[in-house]
């Protein structure tokens, strides 16, 4: 059984910082490409960052510069570390893996506010 389990979520204030993990098991995740998604209520699911298989990353314009994606294939993790946090950033943040399958983490609310 493939499971993707999110974790790091939180409470923060503006400008604070973040780290989502996405731990997965049942797939080795150094063969998928993995991302972050965010969605807000009434809102589509949007990208937030990926990483390739070979490490490369694309990033939505809205967290360019702010958040970091990576991955540590040993531990089967992927990360999300997300500075200079702003209130338009709050929302439940899910974990992606894709190959010719694709599956979904079950979500972390992220909470920025004073």
């Amino acid at each position: 059984q493939v499971q993707l389990v999110e974790s790091g979520g939180g409470l923060v204030q503006p400008g604070g910082s973040l780290r989502l993990s996405c731990a997965a098991s049942g797939i080795m995740l150094s063969t998928y490409a993995m991302g972050w998604y965010r969605q807000v209520p009434g809102k589509q699911r949007e990208l937030v960052a990926l990483i390739g298989t070979g490490g490369n990353t694309v990033y939505a314009d809205s967290v360019k510069g702010r958040f970091t994606i990576s991955r540590d294939n040993a531990k089967n993790t992927v990360y999300l570390q997300m500075n200079s946090l702003k209130p338009e950033d709050t929302a439940v943040y899910y974990c992606n893996a894709r190959n010719y399958l694709t599956y979904w983490g079950q979500g972390t609310q992220v909470t920025v506010s004073s």
